[in-house]
């Protein structure tokens, strides 16, 4: 069985990454050059894509900083302080990523005759991205299934794998730890500095699930 996973670097990624190789997943791991102010997480995962033995790892470049309107990839804004507490989207929402990479994921999916892509969204603890619902994944598999040769004329379903999308960022680290997971090898921080700076919602996520599993955070040691 061959799977593809997107591979951002981050936990939750990570976590998929291991989780599908312990399934016993022929994996191909992708990863996106986005614009992004940074590349800590991309060379987290090309360290993690080659520590776990993946069959392929692609890197793919794409533009979506042309048009700003998100503090990751648009220098002319910054990123919010954190507030896990909060109701309303960040401005670190990437308009349509999800949606992007999803597509990506499918062509390369139907290049290597893969049936299965891995994505870490979770609906329990994330900053209320609208494509990490359920009802987002289950549209975008849809679509993928009407719109590829794979699946319309070999007739082998496409399944998107959300295996956190009812699990706490806590559980997913349990969960790390069990597949033996290094997080130290892992990016979270929305900032690309030397270490995390503890204060974006990215940040303040991790801390608390690290806190809720009862462990200690590596990178904020």
């Amino acid at each position: 069985m061959k799977a593809i996973v997107l591979l951002s670097g981050g936990l939750d990624s990570t976590v998929a990454l291991y989780l599908a190789k312990s399934k016993g997943y022929e994996v191909y791991a992708l990863s996106f050059s986005y614009g992004q102010k940074h590349t800590k997480e991309l060379e987290c995962a090309k360290k993690i894509a080659k520590k776990v033995g993946v069959v392929e790892h692609k890197i793919i470049n794409l533009a979506l900083n042309s048009w700003g309107g998100c503090s990751l990839t648009d220098n002319n804004m910054d990123i919010e302080h954190g507030d896990v507490e909060r109701e309303d989207i960040p401005n670190t929402y990437v308009p349509a990523r999800n949606m992007v990479f999803l597509s990506v994921a499918a062509s390369y999916a139907e290049a290597v005759k893969a049936q299965n892509i891995f994505i870490g969204v979770s609906e329990v603890d994330y900053s209320g991205y609208v494509d990490c619902r359920s009802e987002f994944i289950e549209a975008m598999e849809n679509a993928i299934n009407k719109g590829t040769e794979l699946a319309v004329e070999s007739k082998k379903h496409i399944k998107i794998h959300t295996p956190f999308i009812n699990m706490t960022k806590s559980e997913e680290i349990q969960l790390g730890m069990e597949l033996g997971v290094d997080f130290s090898d892992t990016w979270t921080c929305y900032k690309g500095d030397e270490k995390p700076c503890g204060e974006c919602d990215s940040c303040l996520l991790r801390i608390k699930a690290f806190e809720d599993a009862g462990l200690v955070d590596p990178l904020m040691k």
